[in-house]
């Protein structure tokens, strides 16, 4: 069981509780790749029936299959699910609409009160390293978020208004306090969403490797020239060897091959994958 939870996540956590009443809708930012791993269950609970828009991030890193199957399993009544390349300005201009309809239909119930309506306020949460900051800085065609290829980038929360309709509320990436599936932990590990000192690297590309032999075998084929995973040592060995991850004498660095294969993972090098 992996156990992580520094002091700003938790402070984060409280005021996104405290927030929560003063946005429309509620849009969590998840990895294609991984839509239920890098959902955040303790969010749910703060959410209870909040509008939420869920964005797939990093669609164009994704097995464009499993992402059509885990949009349909994610739109449901009260949620809207929807992929999105953060390079693709029409990804990015669609989400912007879709926000802001999602947000008006919230506000509706206010408006036929009498009260006056407003530019629609959203609140933008999700797990470290998904690419909120990123999809921020899409929105507004300029840098204003943090950007960083390691999680916990965001600190503190930010208000940010999009445009004259449309107000966002930014906030720290938040992980829960532990993984009851060493899995989850595991596939949040290779896309680097989890720091890469927290679970032991070797341990997180064997697990990545036999998810590929079985899932997309022809992907380590390709890349490293491997057919079988049977020995997990000579599969380290051959990588190793393949892509020059060697030291004095000609020994192979296991620690250089499990950075090689993530990295590999991580830059769309292995093709398109989705790891649920």
């Amino acid at each position: 069981m992996i156990q992580w939870f520094p002091g700003h996540m938790a402070k984060a956590r409280r005021e996104v509780e405290e927030n929560l009443k003063l946005v429309d809708v509620v849009v969590e930012i998840v990895d294609a790749r991984t839509p239920t791993s890098s959902q955040n269950p303790m969010l749910q609970k703060i959410i209870k029936n909040k509008a939420k828009v869920i964005v797939l991030m990093k669609r164009d890193l994704a097995d464009e299959k499993r992402t059509l199957y885990w949009l349909d399993q994610l739109n449901d009544a009260d949620t809207k699910a929807v992929a999105v390349a953060a390079n693709n300005q029409s990804d990015i201009n669609k989400l912007i609409q879709l926000i802001q309809s999602v947000g008006l239909e919230a506000q509706k119930k206010m408006t036929d009160k009498g009260v006056n309506e407003r530019p629609v306020r959203a609140m933008m949460i999700g797990i470290p390293n998904v690419g909120k900051s990123t999809l921020i800085n899409r929105f507004v065609n300029r840098k204003i978020a943090k950007i960083g290829d390691r999680p916990g980038i965001t600190k503190h929360q930010l208000w940010i208004k999009i445009n004259k309709d449309f107000e966002l509320l930014d906030t720290p990436g938040i992980l829960w306090p532990k993984f009851e599936d060493p899995e989850d932990g595991k596939r949040l590990a290779i896309i680097g969403t989890i720091k890469d000192s927290l679970i032991p690297a070797e341990d997180v590309t064997a697990f990545l490797l036999n998810y590929l032999a079985e899932y997309y075998p022809e992907s380590i084929k390709e890349r490293y020239g491997i057919e079988e995973v049977d020995d997990m040592w000579e599969v380290f060995v051959k990588i190793g060897q393949k892509r020059g991850a060697l030291e004095s004498g000609g020994h192979v660095n296991f620690d250089k091959v499990a950075q090689i294969v993530l990295r590999d993972l991580r830059t769309g090098k292995l093709g398109k994958i989705s790891l649920e």
